[in-house]
């Protein structure tokens, strides 16, 4: 009687194919829109150059914010993401002052970075870069701006309509969290 069980022998992996799967899964991860290492630069806009991130996103400050500490959470925090750190690396462009740079823990225990004291967001209406749709909207208890790399607070904005730089709004309805 034959033995129907028969050992097959384990493919062969090459250090080329490992480190070719690996180099795809870098790939898909990256593509996927996982976080990464934060990553602020300067960024040339209609306000000035200001903090942006990786993607050239405008940054933000929120007015009410208590010092390092965010109040920006739940409906607020889905509108204006906080600029999160997944790791102790943030990757530091030209322009920005790196010692302005740290971090605050957020109520969930996440770590957010800031800029001159100031907890950095971004806005969703901002979906490219350059964009500065949320620049003196004055929203959810408290008036939104971008940041200069000195750590200023930008308050000027800029008309779409004529690209001159007007007085801030006073008020914006219509978000959806109020």
């Amino acid at each position: 009687m034959r033995n129907s069980l028969q050992l097959r022998r384990a493919p062969v992996v090459t250090a080329a194919a490992l480190l070719a799967a690996l180099a795809t899964l870098v790939a898909v991860h990256a593509a996927s829109g996982a976080p990464a290492a934060a990553n602020v630069k300067v960024a040339k806009t209609a306000l000035g150059s200001i903090l942006a991130d990786s993607r050239g996103r405008t940054l933000y400050m929120f007015a009410a914010d208590k010092g390092k500490t965010s109040v920006c959470y739940g409906k607020c925090a889905a509108f204006w993401p906080p600029l999160l750190s997944h790791g102790k690396h943030v990757a530091v462009g030209a322009g920005v002052k790196s010692p302005l740079l740290g971090t605050t823990k957020r109520k969930d225990g996440s770590t957010q970075i800031t800029y001159a004291g100031h907890p950095l967001y971004l806005f969703v209406k901002d979906t490219k870069a350059g964009q500065t749709n949320g620049q003196g909207l004055n929203v959810v208890g408290g008036l939104w701006w971008a940041v200069s790399p000195s750590g200023a607070v930008v308050k000027k904005k800029v008309s779409a309509a004529s690209a001159t730089t007007t007085t801030p709004a006073t008020t914006t309805p219509g978000y959806g969290y109020r």
